[in-house]
């Protein structure tokens, strides 16, 4: 999965894809190095983030995501987003996958929303809220809690009629970096317990950087060598900036252990 930041402040990539040309460019630079989804989001989530309004996001994804729809049939378009307005807006306009960092905590039309839809869902837990998560986020057992979380969110939705659902850990949202790397080392965890697909979305975070004692434009290593860690744990999707080297990375893993 290619990330497609459409915002003037993500923590990594932030302002660079931001006016549609450059947003559809970007896209096809996504696909053509190996991307077979492409996640579209038009509020960052990154720690301390303030809220953007529905407009502003609508705005920044929706002409994003029909122009993409059109260049690139063939690409399965994601919108990242806990909103279910603008969940409802990508569908019609062309994306068939809601990625929620909020499970529906944040907007309690999501999860109804999703359900009417049919699409499929990304589950994602998040402690907190992306403006105050990162504040002192505390866990008896963080894999516990997380597994406890997504086992109730995942029932709620099964009543509600969403066949396809993927988990995804969150890694640095309301964790620390102690956190995340235990969520990494049993993420297997999740998947055995669940049987779901697992997105693992560690690409250039804190946890990474903080640990080299770098930056996230210096995190690509790092990135690397987690991501073989992730597929090693059982995850299905890559969430990536760079595709380039995930695609390496997965190509060399099914090498390792071939299907």
């Amino acid at each position: 999965m290619g990330i497609l930041n459409t915002t003037p402040d993500s923590f990594y990539d932030g302002g660079r894809f931001d006016a549609l040309e450059q947003a559809v460019t970007r896209g096809k630079q996504l696909w053509e190095e190996g991307a077979r989804l492409i996640d579209v989001g038009g509020a960052s989530s990154r720690p301390g983030a303030l809220e953007v309004s529905v407009e502003e996001e609508l705005r920044r994804v929706i002409p994003v995501i029909r122009a993409l729809h059109v260049a690139l049939p063939e690409a399965v378009l994601s919108v990242d987003t806990w909103r279910a307005e603008v969940a409802a807006a990508a569908a019609e306009a062309g994306a068939s996958l809601i990625n929620d960092i909020s499970a529906g905590e944040l907007d309690e039309a999501m999860l109804e929303t999703v359900a009417a839809l049919g699409v499929p869902y990304v589950l994602m837990h998040m402690q907190g809220r992306p403006d105050s998560m990162q504040l002192a986020p505390m866990y008896s057992d963080v894999v516990v809690e997380v597994l406890d979380f997504l086992i109730q969110k995942v029932i709620l939705l099964r009543e509600l009629g969403v066949k396809d659902i993927l988990i995804d850990p969150g890694f640095g949202f309301g964790k620390t970096i102690e956190h995340n790397f235990e969520l990494l080392r049993r993420m297997g965890e999740l998947k055995t317990v669940l049987q779901l697909p697992v997105l693992a979305g560690i690409s250039r975070k804190s946890m990474i950087y903080k640990t080299l004692g770098s930056t996230a434009s210096e995190a690509l290593n790092g990135t690397s060598a987690l991501h073989m860690v992730a597929l090693q744990q059982g995850a299905d999707i890559l969430r990536v900036h760079d595709v380039k080297e995930a695609v390496e990375v997965r190509t060399l893993f099914r090498t390792l252990y071939p299907e």
